[in-house]
C-alpha cells in the first residue's frame, strides 16, 4: 500500500512538471464560457450604445476630439519638418489645441462614466455567478507553466498543485477581452483617435 501511494505521488509530480504540448479544452465548459462572454460583450456594448454612443453630446465630443487630434498632429509634423522655423505664435497655437484636446477628452470620459458604471456592476454580478458554477472546475490545460504573477488568475479556486490547470476566471477574461475589442471595431464603437492619449505640446 505504501509503495502504491509513493508511486502515485511520483506520477503526479511528473504530470505537474510536464505540461501538454498543446492546449487541452473541456469542450462543453469552453462553449458555455465562450457564449456567456459573447453575450456579456453584446449586452455591454448595447448598454453603451443606448446610454452613450447614440447621444448628441457624445457624437459632438467625438467629432471635436477627432478634429483637435488632426490639428495637433499636423502642428507637430509641421514643426518637425527640416528647416521649419519655430515661432512663439505657432507654439502657443499648438499648446492651445493640446489643452482643448485634454479638456474634451475629460468631458468624453465623464459622458462614458454612467454607462461604464452600469456595465461594470452587471459584469461583476455575472462573473460571481460563473465563479460559483465553475468553482474548483478545470476548464482547460495550458501547454506551459505560467509565471507566479499569472497563476493567481489561471489557477483561481482550483484544487491541487498542477499549475497547467486553467480556471474559468482566466479563460473568461481572455475571451471577453478579445471579443469586446473585435466587437467594438465591427460596430464602429472604438474610441476616436486621440481620446485615450495625452498630447504633450512643448
Amino acid at each position: 500500500y505504501q509503495r502504491r501511494v509513493h508511486g502515485g505521488r511520483k506520477k503526479d509530480k511528473s504530470t505537474m512538471l510536464s505540461p501538454p504540448p498543446y492546449p487541452v479544452l473541456n469542450l462543453p465548459d469552453f462553449l458555455v464560457i465562450l457564449l456567456v462572454s459573447f453575450a456579456s460583450c453584446v449586452f455591454s456594448e448595447g448598454i453603451s450604445w443606448l446610454l452613450i454612443y447614440r447621444t448628441l453630446s457624445y457624437q459632438t465630443l467625438k467629432s471635436r476630439v477627432e478634429k483637435l487630434s488632426k490639428k495637433v498632429e499636423a502642428g507637430k509634423d509641421k514643426a518637425a519638418q527640416p528647416g521649419a522655423l519655430s515661432s512663439k505664435s505657432h507654439s502657443k497655437k499648438l499648446e492651445r489645441f493640446g489643452e482643448d484636446l485634454k479638456n474634451t477628452n475629460r468631458e468624453l470620459t465623464m459622458v462614458k462614466f454612467k454607462s461604464s458604471a452600469v456595465v461594470g456592476v452587471t459584469l461583476i454580478l455575472l462573473f460571481s455567478v460563473l465563479n460559483s458554477v465553475f468553482d474548483g472546475r478545470v476548464v482547460a490545460k495550458i501547454p506551459f507553466i505560467p509565471i507566479n504573477i499569472v497563476t493567481g488568475l489561471t489557477h483561481r479556486n482550483l484544487i491541487g498543485s498542477d499549475m497547467t490547470d486553467c480556471s474559468m476566471a482566466f479563460f473568461y477574461l481572455l475571451c471577453s477581452t478579445s471579443i469586446r475589442s473585435n466587437l467594438q471595431k465591427f460596430l464602429g464603437f472604438t474610441p476616436p483617435k486621440g481620446a485615450s492619449g495625452v498630447f504633450e505640446t512643448k
